[in-house]
């Protein structure tokens, strides 16, 4: 194996997802010499899309947030003319919660969620107000107190009727696959703004459009994309980024290396143990992954109809104990997918849902995983009478699926848990014992989400470009 060249490349990206993407591209656009290393097909990780019998299916991610005025993914869109590639539409309610209940849409018109809640919980619709008008303009001091809060303090400072709170929070649990309970506040409340708040965003053509013109911008840059090619290695000298390396061996040197991947394979497989410090080692440990999830495809013919609304996701909550859904998809089975995700595409033709369930064994989901499709399209079939008549294609994604795609340690679907002890650590953005190492994306332990990871792909472009604009001063 040769020694890498570190002249070779400014910055070498290890992973094609949205956060890799959006640094990418700062990075090129400033002038820097760019390499993103992809082990799939595609660029985009978990916000891909693919086409079974002529009908598109997303792979993961099937809306966005952000999009507002000031949102992250406008700044994207803006900074990189993204506009005149992706046609963007909004999906309006962007989310409906579903429980034996009650029924809350969420509107892009604050005002109409306002006056929806009036209806159901008339003592709280104010108190949705301030609370969402927190989370649109946070006070900087306030945001630096709930350091140590859990979602459910913050939603016990702005609410009293737990069965709304319960609502309220399924979407974040749904998307965090942690209860409000044991969440982080920070990340629970970047959820609700750009998930609910400012959420419902959909690409023309489907998410993989989004991840597509990303690549296309970033090669229109001057940046390098290399498809279909894992790393093996991250190459160290003395304490300091050297170069990657390829399959077949191929060596490149790189000055930074931008880990937006797994870390425990950063820095067990790709590192390697003897670079890595033993109380930074036990740490990572100790670390929790979050659950996985099992995502269901259907493809659908011309005569379905349901009185779902499309384009809009559609939670259904069976009951209003999130500890107990958390403890139901820990030991998910084909007979207990109650707590689901439903999204009816606009044109009628697929149907994705998803709940959270945990890894297992790859040879367990090849053994059960026709039964877990069998048992969601039961599921679903409570509310979507005669859905199994109109079904063209079925398939789901397991936790083994998402593992062998994305390489995220036992199918994790939002990297590391986003509890209050494992957020914010500085030691997964840009550890102290390597220099020029930084990792970007959800397992950095501060950010979840289209418009979470985007966001740390640009502030971890700004702090290489700022270090190097002071090491070559």
């Amino acid at each position: 194996m040769s020694k890498a060249n570190p002249s070779q490349y400014d910055a070498v990206i290890v992973g094609a997802g949205i956060s890799g993407l959006v640094c990418g591209n700062y990075l090129a656009k400033a002038g820097l010499k760019v390499l993103i290393a992809e082990q799939h097909h595609q660029p985009g990780g978990y916000c891909t899309s693919f086409v079974r019998k002529g009908i598109t299916f997303d792979a993961a991610a099937h809306s966005f947030g952000g999009y507002r005025e000031n949102g992250i993914i406008r700044k994207v869109f803006d900074d990189f003319d993204l506009h005149e590639k992706v046609s963007v539409r909004r999906f309006d309610p962007n989310d409906v919660i579903v429980s034996p209940d009650h029924t809350i849409s969420l509107w892009a018109d604050l005002e109409k969620t306002i006056a929806d809640l009036r209806a159901s919980f008339p003592e709280e619709h104010e108190n949705f107000r301030k609370f969402a008008e927190f989370l649109l303009n946070p006070d900087p001091l306030s945001y630096a107190a709930m350091r140590t809060w859990t979602f459910k303090d913050m939603l016990d400072r702005y609410f009293r009727n737990d069965k709304l709170k319960t609502m309220l929070a399924y979407p974040i649990f749904g998307n965090s696959a942690l209860p409000p309970s044991r969440m982080s506040s920070f990340i629970g409340a970047k959820i609700f703004t750009e998930f609910l708040l400012d959420g419902g965003y959909y690409p023309e053509g489907g998410m993989q459009s989004l991840s597509n013109a990303l690549a296309e911008s970033f090669k229109k840059s001057g940046g390098e994309l290399l498809l279909s090619h894992p790393v093996k290695k991250i190459l160290i000298r003395d304490g300091r980024i050297t170069g990657i390396v390829l399959k077949d061996k191929v060596t490149l040197g790189a000055r930074s290396v931008i880990a937006n991947c797994d870390a425990r394979q950063t820095f067990l497989t790709l590192i390697g143990k003897k670079y890595i410090p033993a109380e930074f080692l036990s740490k990572l440990n100790r670390m929790q992954p979050s659950l996985s999830m099992i995502v269901l495809y259907l493809g659908l013919d011309q005569d379905f109809q349901s009185t779902l609304p499309t384009g809009s996701n559609v939670w259904l909550l069976p009951h209003c104990d999130l500890e107990k859904s958390y403890r139901a998809a820990a030991r998910r089975t084909p007979q207990t997918i109650h707590e689901c995700m439903v999204r009816i595409s606009p044109d009628r033709k697929s149907l994705l849902a998803f709940t959270n369930t945990t890894f297992r064994t790859r040879s367990f989901w090849h053994n059960n995983k026709g039964k877990f499709i069998d048992g969601f399209i039961a599921r679903l079939t409570d509310i979507i009478p005669g859905l199994s008549e109109h079904m063209l294609y079925k398939d789901a994604a397991t936790p083994a699926t998402l593992l062998r795609y994305t390489s995220n340690y036992r199918g994790a679907a939002y990297g590391w848990e986003s509890t209050v002890d494992q957020f914010a650590d500085p030691d997964f953005r840009r550890p102290p014992f390597i220099r020029n190492l930084y990792l970007t994306g959800h397992w950095s332990t501060q950010g979840l989400g289209i418009p979470g990871v985007a966001y740390l792909g640009y502030d971890t472009a700004s702090t290489l470009l700022k270090r190097q604009k002071i090491a070559s001063s």
